[in-house]
């Protein structure tokens, strides 16, 4: 019987027997005891010796509390050393990490907290004003990211383990706490449950992720792998991404932790002013991001310097024209702190007119691809081996297929299985049969493409793709890209209403101010951009009108615009 459809498979992983997670966090902390572990920019640090002894209390004040196996965890706040530890006792001791993004909304972290039946919650400063602690009735205690003071306890046994807290643990290392008194309570299978991360919702409303113990330990290993050799102990590193996000707790803190790294967290919104401040202090040895970030400050730093008429001409000649990228790729790279190996960027599509500029100039960087069901790796390659256009190739331990007749040419959903792969939806039984199906592949949602040699290339999310009037298939990110590039576009987005497209467009208005154009001319800009969009795709894909939001599109943590909250816009 021949199949409706093909499903070709590029990689077959060789996967390797589960190794204890938390013993790689013991290890760490006992190897790299008196080197400098992490530090709040232009804050305190903590030494990895600062760090066991803090996780040893914490220990102490969750037995004393009577916190179990298991038990849920949830943090909620801005990057920060002690965000990073509470989150390193909580895996230790064995209970079930839930970090929430500190940019949702108050009503998103209520829901999450009792969704999660989580026992504690530990909050930053600047989450804990806007929530309300009787909206989240089943929770015993709520501790400050800050000092980890209690600002609330609803029972006597937190109340007194936070209180006696010092006396516990002078009780139990009467002298000094040292490195052999490490010891915690290890995983003996792959598959528990380590944290429910709980989606950024670009698509739909949250979901909570489980994520096991052998999708931590094979992303680690991942990095280890790709970047071990080039990442040494004690390397600074900069923590700029959520931390309550798979791609930054995994690239950005993780790895660096368990690799003996410094890692600087910002505490703060990474604006491009403060990004480049840090990157000038710490000369990251790597850089995570996301493409938004990026994007902004080529934008504001390089682009301009390129548009004089001068500059136009010197480019077009060909001698020159080699000098001058040259030159650009110094600036970009004394801009980012001047010791990276690569920048690494992911969470989001990278705006193809950026990439092919930085790939011309022989900047280091690479895309790669992946999800928070996959914690969150799926696809890289090195940059030295990376194709414009393409996210990489499929990581080790994974497996990848393209839902498609014919793979190399037609788009197909993008299928995914291996040891990275979450177990489900927690109490959504509904949603992970929708997604993972009986053989263990894991639907991303995502659309692409994969070539000969292995590289995939995304082309859209299934549920964004919009259908034309005679059937075809419209991926709206492809025509987002390219209305991007025009001028005084910051973002976008397309929808359609009945048969129609139409453009939502977020003008850059600083460039507009510069350039003296007022409300009326950013119209006719806009008008004119339509136009010259409508000559580069085609008939089905064309723009029947833009409409100009004067604010930023509402965004998830890694930058994604929340698409969901303009298709059904007033046009």
């Amino acid at each position: 019987m021949q199949c409706a459809f093909l499903f070709i498979c590029f990689f077959k992983p060789n996967m390797e027997t589960y190794k204890d997670f938390i013993g790689y966090i013991e290890e760490t902390v006992k190897a790299h005891w008196d080197l400098d572990a992490l530090t709040d920019y232009k804050g305190s640090t903590l030494q990895y010796k600062d760090v066991a002894r803090k996780i040893e209390k914490l220990h102490i004040m969750f037995e004393n509390a009577g916190i179990q196996k298991g038990d849920r965890i949830a943090l909620c706040g801005r990057n920060c050393a002690n965000w990073a530890v509470a989150f390193l006792a909580t895996l230790s001791y064995g209970a079930v990490a839930v970090p929430i993004l500190h940019e949702f909304k108050p009503e998103q972290v209520h829901g999450i907290v009792n969704h999660s039946e989580a026992r504690l919650l530990f909050v930053g400063d600047q989450v804990w004003p806007s929530l309300n602690a009787d909206e989240m009735p089943h929770l015993e205690g709520i501790i400050s990211n800050l000092d980890y003071a209690l600002l609330v306890s609803r029972t006597e046994k937190l109340t007194e383990a936070r209180e006696h807290l010092n006396e516990f643990f002078g009780r139990k290392y009467p002298k000094n706490f040292r490195a052999e008194h490490v010891g915690y309570r290890h995983t003996t299978s792959g598959d528990d449950l380590a944290l429910i991360n709980y989606t950024s919702g670009t698509t739909s409303n949250s979901k909570g992720v489980l994520i096991p113990y052998r999708a931590l330990w094979s992303n680690l290993l991942f990095a280890r792998e790709v970047l071990g050799d080039k990442v040494k102990c004690g390397d600074p590193v900069i923590s700029m991404l959520p931390l309550a996000h798979m791609y930054g707790m995994a690239f950005e803190f993780l790895f660096e932790f368990m690799h003996g790294c410094h890692v600087y967290y910002l505490t703060r919104v990474p604006s491009p002013k403060i990004i480049f401040m840090a990157f000038a202090d710490i000369k990251p040895v790597v850089v995570v991001s996301v493409p938004l970030i990026i994007e902004k400050i080529i934008k504001k730093s390089v682009l301009p310097k390129l548009q004089t008429p001068s500059m136009k001409l010197l480019l077009k000649l060909p001698l020159i024209n080699a000098r001058i990228r040259e030159k650009i790729r110094e600036q970009l790279v004394a801009a980012f702190g001047g010791r990276f190996y690569e920048i690494i960027i992911g969470g989001a599509a990278f705006n193809s007119e950026i990439e092919e500029f930085l790939h011309k100039t022989g900047f280091n960087f690479t895309v790669g691809y992946g999800t928070t069901e996959c914690a969150p790796i799926i696809s890289y390659v090195d940059w030295h081996d990376f194709r414009p256009g393409s996210c990489g190739k499929v990581a080790p331990r994974m497996e990848v297929r393209i839902n498609s007749n014919d793979p190399q040419n037609e788009v197909g959903e993008i299928l995914a299985r291996g040891a990275n792969v979450m177990l489900g939806y927690y109490k959504n039984p509904e949603a992970t049969e929708a997604t993972i199906d009986k053989d263990g592949w894991y639907h991303t949602g995502d659309l692409g493409v994969m070539d000969e040699d292995g590289y995939i290339y995304i082309r859209g999310r299934s549920k964004n793709m919009l259908l034309g009037s005679s059937g075809q298939n419209i991926y709206p990110e492809e025509i987002e890209d390219k209305l991007n590039t025009l001028p005084y576009v910051s973002e976008s987005i397309v929808i359609q209403r009945g048969e129609k497209l139409y453009g939502l467009v977020h003008p850059d208005y600083d460039e507009a101010e510069r350039d003296g154009l007022g409300e009326n001319e950013l119209r006719n800009v806009m008008e004119q951009n339509r136009k010259d969009l409508n000559q580069m795709v085609a008939n089905y894909e064309q723009l029947t009108r833009i409409k100009i939001f004067e604010n930023e599109f509402e965004k998830t943590p890694k930058r994604s615009i929340k698409r969901f909250l303009y298709e059904n816009v007033e046009l």
